[in-house]
């Protein structure tokens, strides 16, 4: 009886997660699905969800992917330099500077992004600096390299905090051991820290890629509305076209593609935690 009772404690416990699961996920991708699947007749079509496939789509799809995956590198590169300079520092220090990375995401996205957006004007913060020192204005405003700046800066944090997670379970007797036997610190990254902090990385890999693939913010202010993600499109679909229908296809096709590349990146990283040093 008491075994029973604590099961239908925990299950009454979990009520309200079930409930917002229901109400806030289930029932609105119900809806999505059910627009994606209706064609211009009212019966089931694929026609919505082949419209990915459409030369304006397929563009915004591969720049997307672009921003995405460049994002998702130049992440990696910022992280590990970063984490391997945290590890060194003492316990205090360490928990001051992870305070310091993580500061700007407790304030308004937008507001981030709009400051961002004055740095890199025409007429911005960077460009007064470059003109103070003699050197050429850049001309970043509404490129893809303002959109690129956005996304990294927005997601850097949540590839930093995985891979420092792993790599801070390391045991420091091993590192220890590799250098007593003449490793080198490259040798030490190589062998030791990135093969160990592997599950880490692709826990970040999943927590940059995936939003940065469906943002449309970002490329909305720093895009000027001239570069468009898939994403763009999308909430147009939604919010200017009125076409449910579209914009449903469009979500299908997107979420199918990250669904793909998050069990590609799930199977990765369960590999990851059985493997040992290379």
């Amino acid at each position: 009886m008491k075994k029973g009772s604590a099961v239908k404690s925990r299950v009454w416990l979990s009520s309200p997660y079930i409930v917002w699961i229901i109400g806030f996920t289930v029932i609105p991708l119900g809806v999505i699905f059910k627009y994606a699947l209706t064609g211009r007749e009212g019966g089931f079509s694929l026609e919505y969800i082949s419209a990915i496939f459409d030369p304006i789509h397929l563009k915004a799809m591969v720049f997307s992917l672009e921003i995405a995956l460049g994002c998702t590198l130049f992440c990696i590169l910022l992280s590990y330099p970063l984490v391997l300079a945290l590890k060194h520092l003492n316990l205090g220090k360490q928990g001051f500077t992870m305070f310091i990375l993580i500061l700007p995401m407790w304030m308004n996205f937008i507001l981030r992004i709009l400051a961002w957006q004055m740095i890199l004007s025409n007429n911005g913060i960077l460009n007064l600096l470059l003109a103070k020192l003699g050197m050429e204005p850049l001309q970043l405003a509404n490129t893809g390299a303002a959109i690129m700046i956005g996304v990294v800066y927005d997601y850097l944090p949540y590839m930093v905090l995985p891979i420092f997670n792993a790599v801070a379970e390391i045991d420091e007797d091993i590192i220890e051991a590799a250098k007593d036997l003449g490793a080198n610190g490259f040798t030490v990254f190589r062998k030791i820290i990135f093969p160990l902090s592997v599950p880490g990385l692709l826990s970040g890999i999943v927590m940059v890629f995936v939003p940065s693939m469906t943002s449309f913010v970002i490329s909305d202010i720093l895009g000027g509305g001239k570069l468009q993600l898939i994403g763009n499109i999308i909430e147009q679909e939604f919010t200017k076209s009125a076409n449910w229908n579209l914009g449903s296809g469009l979500s299908v096709s997107l979420m199918i593609f990250v669904l793909i590349s998050m069990a590609f990146t799930t199977k990765n990283e369960v590999e990851g935690k059985g493997s040992a040093i290379w």
